[in-house]
């Protein structure tokens, strides 16, 4: 019984302190409602006096298979070099978007021009820093990890726009210049194996010509020895069999005349290509490689989603969003202020010791 009695007592008690404490805060009303009012008024004040930020954006995409075809133009599996796919292509456009080099040249050719002479004083890492804030690059959607978003802020809606256009433009024009670099390189690179080679077949074709005299040369000491001005007339089978033997050992059988004319004529012969078997194919492919060139504007390193447009409305402040809080916190900052001044009565009144009074 004794135990329901506390219960009940400790129950009453608390019911009784928080019914106090409710009425000291709305004995204090009106400071409340001070201090929510001069929060609210300064929120609205910084909301509206704040210079609005507007964000330009643009969405990229990989490009498609016709935009990249010249990039492939004499890449076969005979000429050992590998296509090149979209991904590679969009690849290569994605990391000139996202180095840190675009940003920084971008910083300093564009960005900084456009500060006063007083902005630009200050420290150059908090600057940066700025700019870094106000360009981001990122994936648009977890649904397409291929379609990537670029964003420009600024207080002005054109400068954001041209801002954001450009910066895509230099990043395109990166890309693009990388690619073709890697094109016109492996092409050229191709162009001088060809080149070694027909160097090659050049030199081996003046040797084979030049050890061809002295065999001839040998083979007419024989003949002009034994007097063989002309070759033997051989009737019957045996002619056709004689005569395709007259090769090696049996050269000196065409006689010392034919083989006179024969070294006369591989003496004064001027070029030896047109007896070099596959010469003439090498130099067709040597021919192909270095008249590769791609032209720019019939290749690209990606595709726009959608064209940049003028932002007309402001992402920040958001002027609601800021008065809302602002009168959050002005009534919690009412409510603290109320409880201390009621917190500071209550230890002053409990502080007064007693009067007493004698009889």
């Amino acid at each position: 019984m004794t135990r329901i009695s506390d219960t009940q007592a400790n129950s009453s008690t608390d019911e009784i302190d928080l019914l106090a404490l409710f009425q000291s805060i709305w004995q204090r009303k009106l400071l409340i409602t001070v201090v929510t009012s001069i929060c609210v008024v300064i929120a609205a004040a910084y909301a509206f006096i704040s210079k609005p930020v507007y964000e330009a954006k643009a969405y990229v995409l990989p490009p498609t298979i016709n935009e990249i075809a010249e990039f492939n133009y004499g890449r076969t599996k005979e000429a050992q070099l590998t296509a090149f796919t979209v991904k590679d292509v969009y690849g290569v456009f994605l990391r000139n978007l996202q180095a840190e080099s675009l940003r920084r040249d971008f910083y300093t050719k564009i960005y900084l021009p456009s500060l006063t002479e007083a902005q630009r004083q200050g420290s150059q890492d908090v600057l940066y820093a700025e700019f870094s804030k106000q360009v981001t690059v990122g994936v648009a959607s977890k649904d397409s990890p291929d379609r990537y978003a670029i964003s420009f802020q600024n207080i002005d809606p054109t400068v954001a726009a041209d801002w954001l256009k450009l910066f895509v433009d230099r990043a395109n024009a990166a890309g693009l210049q990388e690619m073709i670099g890697n094109v016109t390189s492996e092409a050229e690179v191709r162009a001088r194996n060809l080149n070694q080679q027909i160097a090659t077949l050049r030199e081996s074709g003046k040797g084979a010509r030049e050890d061809l005299i002295a065999q001839l040369h040998e083979a007419l000491l024989v003949a002009e020895s034994i007097g063989l001005e002309k070759p033997p007339i051989i009737s019957g089978n045996l002619s056709s069999k004689v005569s395709a033997s007259m090769d090696g050992p049996l050269t000196y059988m065409r006689g010392a005349k034919a083989l006179k004319a024969e070294i006369k004529n591989l003496e004064t012969r001027v070029s030896d290509d047109p007896f070099i078997p596959k010469l003439r194919t090498l130099e067709v492919q040597q021919s192909y490689f270095q008249s590769i060139n791609v032209n720019p504007e019939s290749v690209a390193v990606y595709r726009e989603d959608g064209p940049i447009e003028l932002p007309d409305s402001p992402i920040k402040p958001k002027k609601a969003l800021i008065i809302g809080l602002g009168l959050v916190l002005g009534v919690m900052l009412g409510i603290m202020l109320a409880l201390i001044r009621q917190f500071i009565s209550t230890q002053r009144t409990s502080s007064v010791p007693p009067v007493s009074v004698k009889l």
